[in-house]
């Protein structure tokens, strides 16, 4: 495995492990341990058929190309209008659950160094000094995104290893049955790497081979890092301490403060703040990074002087405001985003496979996913299926 191809799977690891991990354990509290683990297991299925279906699809375009181009070729501009919108609310979404989950680690931050300051305000530093680095540009990104993942893959080995030893076997194999729409949408979430997938592609050259080795491995790799994370947190902290995060204000904080207190080591609470803080900040710069040159694009505005200012303002004062709003909406803005990762890397790749293939009769290049007709029934209906769970949960909720 060349250079390459690892840092192709590193930023999958990038897009895929982020603050939707802190949620995967106190979101999936109430399934237990098991069922978990079979749900996150599906739920990687379901998104890498996604995420390879989008490889035939993107492989029929020419290089630098992305979703709104391959929905434009196969659906047509109805579809297009439809990919527009739900790209947006998918990205603004996340950008909503990842505000939220820096402010609460910056607000515990502050009052470490003995300094009160309101939630909102620590909301409002979060976007000043995240969005500079955002506002930039790629390079800056870049730059500390590599010393973040770096530091995230360390840590939570070290996590592992030291929290390891506190777990009580007995809270693994307890049977739950309650599995609610909002753990299915956590973990569809944090499977939202195929996203990326299109600037694989140009970033391998069309490689073919190396770019199903990259997706395979770059999928299954944060998998079992979700199934252990998950087997840890929920091995050692009860579901009742669970449930209670799961609608607290401080759901990432509060997370790290229980496990420090679990383990009864101020250098392991330390360590847990630190890797929620990076997997916060990661997830905050990639998403941003996304929608700040989606929104210059789409817009044909410049990412710089008056027009970048007004770029950022578009991109970063409408999740602020509603986090500032609802402050506890980090589980409920992940679960959210959820439908709109269904509808753009499951729903739309299987439709537009079908069209490309049956349809309108594209010819294809050198690859085509396996399974034929009957993959992409079962992919459109479990997403119909997830979709309408979703709907119906909402409507009740309402």
């Amino acid at each position: 495995m060349n250079l390459k191809m690892i840092g192709g799977i590193l930023m999958i690891l990038g897009t895929s492990i982020g603050a939707g991990m802190l949620a995967l354990p106190v979101a999936s509290a109430s399934a237990g341990f098991v069922s978990s683990a079979v749900l996150l297991i599906s739920c990687w299925l379901g998104m890498t058929i996604g995420a390879f279906l989008i490889l035939e699809v993107i492989l029929w375009l020419p290089e630098d190309t992305n979703l709104i181009s391959m929905v434009k070729l196969t659906l047509g501009k109805s579809g297009q209008a439809v990919a527009w919108l739900c790209y947006l609310m998918l990205l603004y979404t996340l950008l909503c659950a990842y505000i939220s989950g820096n402010s609460d680690v910056l607000q515990n931050i502050l009052q470490a160094c003995h300094l009160m300051v309101p939630r909102w305000a620590s909301t409002i530093l979060v976007v000043i000094l995240l969005g500079s680095i955002v506002y930039r540009g790629v390079c800056s990104v870049d730059i500390v995104n590599r010393g973040l993942m770096t530091g995230k893959i360390l840590i939570y080995l070290l996590l592992v290893l030291a929290i390891a030893p506190h777990i009580h076997a007995t809270q693994l194999i307890i049977h739950h049955s309650k599995i609610t729409i909002v753990t299915v949408m956590v973990m569809i979430t944090s499977f939202g790497f195929a996203i990326i997938v299109p600037s694989l592609r140009t970033y391998f050259n069309s490689n073919v081979r190396q770019l199903k080795k990259v997706i395979l491995i770059g999928s299954l790799v944060p998998l079992i890092f979700y199934i252990i994370w998950v087997a840890i947190v929920q091995g050692v902290l009860p579901v009742a301490v669970l449930k209670q995060l799961a609608v607290s204000t401080h759901t990432t904080t509060g997370l790290a403060k229980h496990l420090a207190v679990t383990v009864n080591s101020a250098w392991m609470g330390s360590f847990v703040h630190i890797f929620i803080s990076i997997c916060a900040l990661t997830s905050f710069l990639g998403v941003s990074l996304c929608l700040f040159d989606f929104l210059a694009d789409g817009l044909q505005l410049k990412k710089r002087g008056v027009n970048g200012m007004l770029v950022s303002a578009i991109t970063f004062l409408p999740p602020m405001l509603i986090i500032i709003l609802v402050p506890g909406a980090f589980i409920h803005a992940l679960s959210y985003a959820g439908i709109f990762v269904i509808i753009i890397l499951m729903l739309f790749p299987a439709i537009m496979a079908w069209s490309g293939r049956y349809w309108k009769k594209i010819e294809v290049g050198e690859y085509r996913l396996w399974g034929g007709k009957p993959l992409l029934i079962i992919e459109i209906l479990a997403s119909i299926a997830l979709i309408g769970w979703n709907v119906v949960h909402l409507l009740i909720a309402i």
